[in-house]
């Protein structure tokens, strides 16, 4: 009897099964094989199988990329790579094999897609540094992701990745092939796909040596918080920040990279003791606005601090999908159900935009309030055309439970005209 045949590669069938629990638990559309997650459990064991055994072998490539566009906030379109199920389970397997070696690298102010880092946690620390420093360079790289240099990026990963499989799936997930909507498959020379399990974490290690690295080199006093390609730096003066901001095109043109000019902006940190007017005096970051705001202090003295809170873009796009819920239509459904129906939602909303300047949020759900008053008006005869009468109704249920909606738990309360 011969002897079975060792795989080149060594990957554990359990790895490919902690994998899987990950993308599933992540959910995510369909490739270009329109194999939906529930499509790939149905066959699980033989898909497994099938995806360990061509990795240990070394054969596996991956399937072309569909790529869709999503118009973007402000304006255009961003392009989002969706790999197929199956893919999307390979480079889980091998994000996990990579991401504990990168991570305890990658600088403390870099925030995105890392396990133990948050959104909320980079805008308070770029809170906290806006009140200790008068200006503010808000950089934009264009096309970040479309456009990282393949040859820098396999360096990077060689540097750090003993593994020969992980350097060699890894090189091949950047040549994939891009399938546009209508089945046109373009080759890829640079750039990873947006939307890909990988791309994240590839981005941090790349902009951990373009950026990062090269700030602590170059600029060691000057502190910044960065979420993936999305970077706040903290500057003492005007002309500092234009000397850091002509430094970081040259520094970025060095690896391939172009900072967009039009949406990169020095923005005047004002408030209180900061005087003069300047040509911006706010900024976005991570769907928080920063900008002059009135605050109270210790002793319930009123005055003007540079606060983030929930970004007017933020606001309409939540508003825009409130609307469209067209809850005054859904009179079959009673205000329990229609509660636990949303609540998921708008406890995330809460969670996630109330961590600062939480009182921000109060205009921006009353509307929600407002469709309830129509439903009510719609669902009860006695209700029928006595929109007050109806508000009068509504409030006193948000006094009497003020946990039934997850708005109401903050304090907002419906308004009698």
């Amino acid at each position: 009897m011969n002897p079975p045949q060792l795989k080149p590669f060594c990957i554990s069938k359990h790895a490919v099964l902690e994998a899987w629990k990950r993308v599933k638990a992540n959910r995510g559309a369909a490739g270009i094989d329109e194999e939906s997650i529930e499509d790939f459990e149905r066959k699980l064991k033989d898909n497994l199988y099938r995806l360990w055994n061509r990795m240990s072998s070394g054969s596996y490539l991956p399937p072309a990329v569909r790529t869709v566009k999503i118009p973007k906030a402000g304006g255009g379109e961003r392009k989002l790579g969706i790999p197929t199920v199956a893919d999307r389970v390979a480079q889980m397997v091998v994000k996990r094999q990579l991401e504990p070696k990168l991570d305890p690298l990658f600088h403390a102010d870099s925030y995105g897609y890392r396990p133990t880092k948050s959104a909320p946690e980079a805008v308070g620390r770029a809170r906290q540094r806006c009140w200790r420093y008068d200006w503010v360079l808000d950089l934009d790289i264009k096309g970040f992701f479309d456009n990282i240099p393949h040859d820098l990026m396999m360096r990077a990963v060689r540097k750090h990745a003993p593994e020969a499989w992980v350097v060699l799936y890894v090189e091949r997930w950047l040549k994939a092939p891009a399938q546009d909507e209508q089945g046109h498959q373009t080759p890829r020379d640079k750039g990873t796909p947006q939307g890909g399990v990988i791309s994240p974490l590839l981005a941090n290690l790349f902009l951990h040596y373009a950026m990062d690295q090269w700030m602590v080199r170059q600029h060691p006093g000057i502190l910044f918080e960065r979420y993936a390609d999305d970077a706040i730096l903290h500057c003492r003066s005007r002309e500092e920040a234009e000397r850091l901001r002509d430094a970081l095109i040259g520094r970025l043109a060095e690896c391939g990279l172009e900072l967009n000019l039009q949406k990169t902006k020095i923005v005047y940190c004002k408030d209180e003791d900061r005087r003069g007017n300047y040509e911006h005096e706010k900024f976005t970051f991570l769907g928080y606005e920063f900008r002059p705001r009135r605050a109270k202090n210790y002793r319930g003295t009123y005055f003007i601090s540079f606060l983030p809170a929930v970004s007017t873009k933020a606001n309409q796009k939540i508003r825009e999908e409130i609307r469209g819920w067209k809850l005054h239509l859904r009179s079959d459904k009673s205000l329990s159900d229609l509660a636990r129906m949303f609540n998921p939602i708008l406890r995330g909303w809460v969670q996630y935009y109330g961590h600062y300047y939480r009182s921000e949020l109060h205009p921006l759900f009353r509307p929600l309030d407002r469709i309830l008053v129509r439903w009510a008006c719609r669902k009860y005869k006695k209700l029928r055309g006595h929109r007050r009468r109806a508000t009068h109704w509504l409030r006193r249920i948000s006094v009497r439970e003020p946990k039934l909606w997850a708005h109401w738990e903050i304090g907002v309360r419906c308004r009698v005209p």
